[in-house]
């Protein structure tokens, strides 16, 4: 079965007397350690697609199965368990708490356990460690550069060591140089086996992706609609990046 199935998924939102589709009948399935790089133009249904599938959205109609468990068919406490056994976020604009160090920062979502303070330093030591930060652990997000905050960010989503990242336009507000080391971090994240979701407008960044998927207007686009020369029409470069030094 695959690790992600959105079956038929629609969103639709009520104001004033008026309907709004957002969403139209998405189904896609997404393989487990898969890399997956979804397009399209602002307005599109992007966000609202990743906010359902981060278990923080309901849908109007359909299912989200997510390793076989139905998310929003989850009691809201379990729902938010699911949250955060299974899922990590990482936004564009990171939402680092500028009045912690990088290593508290990346405790945050760690609070919850009742476990020793030592262990949770550990666990943040390790997610840092893996991102290339271990000796920035003392630092605050003010005294990091760009790339390293996009580093930070991604170090904290992986402190429970979720099997999904979900990442918003992790790239966005990045130089290309910067963009790229940030990629090669997800991308690394994903040739370990982890399943790997991303929003993106940039095309070199969803051509090193297992796949892309185009949405517009609330509508997933068959593959090759996009056009000559986008992004889902090019050969995977996913394996020609090295690993992390």
């Amino acid at each position: 079965m695959p690790f992600i199935v959105l079956d038929h998924v629609s969103k639709t939102y009520q104001s004033n007397g008026a309907t709004t589709c957002v969403l139209s009948d998405v189904t896609q399935h997404v393989q487990e350690g898969e890399f997956v790089c979804l397009m399209g133009p602002s307005g599109s249904g992007k966000s609202t697609l990743l906010a359902i599938l981060g278990a923080m959205s309901h849908p109007s109609q359909g299912r989200l199965l997510i390793d076989g468990i139905d998310v929003y068919d989850l009691a809201d406490e379990a729902r938010a368990d699911f949250r955060r056994e299974y899922l990590g976020f990482v936004f564009q604009q990171h939402h680092l708490m500028p009045y912690l160090t990088a290593v508290e920062n990346v405790m945050l979502p760690l609070a919850v356990l009742r476990s020793p303070g030592g262990y949770k330093r550990q666990r943040a030591m390790e997610a840092l460690y893996r991102v290339g930060l271990a000796d920035k652990a003392a630092r605050l997000p003010g005294q990091l550069s760009g790339g390293e905050q996009g580093r930070l960010a991604i170090a904290r989503a992986l402190v429970n060591d979720p099997p999904l990242l979900l990442a918003d336009e992790p790239t966005g507000a990045l130089d290309t140089h910067t963009g790229s080391q940030i990629m090669e971090v997800l991308l690394e994240l994903g040739r370990q086996g982890r399943t790997v979701f991303i929003v993106t407008h940039n095309p070199e960044s969803a051509a090193l992706a297992d796949r892309t998927i185009h949405i517009r207007d609330g509508r997933i686009q068959p593959p090759g609609a996009a056009g000559p020369g986008s992004a889902d029409s090019r050969p995977s470069a996913r394996l020609i990046g090295a690993p992390l030094s």
